[in-house]
């Protein structure tokens, strides 16, 4: 009976760890694509949206070289 409460135990444990690892590289990875400072080399698009949390008007620019996006908050 002990080596099944360990099992599941186990299971719990690493299933935390992958949660709480998972949501950090999630806020790190979505915080540095928006901000005030335009970084170098990105052209603003016409693509404006609202951030439906914050109820911030963000404002599209692209990287034409790598495809990525930036979203200014303005």
């Amino acid at each position: 009976m002990e080596w099944v409460l360990g099992f599941y135990g186990v299971q719990l444990l690493i299933l935390v760890v992958l949660i709480i690892g998972s949501w950090f590289v999630w806020d790190r990875r979505f915080k540095k694509k928006h901000g005030q400072n335009v970084p170098a080399g990105y052209i603003r698009t016409k693509e404006v949206s609202i951030d439906p949390t914050t109820k911030k008007k963000l404002v599209v620019y692209f990287h034409p070289e790598t495809g990525e996006r930036f979203y200014k908050e303005e």
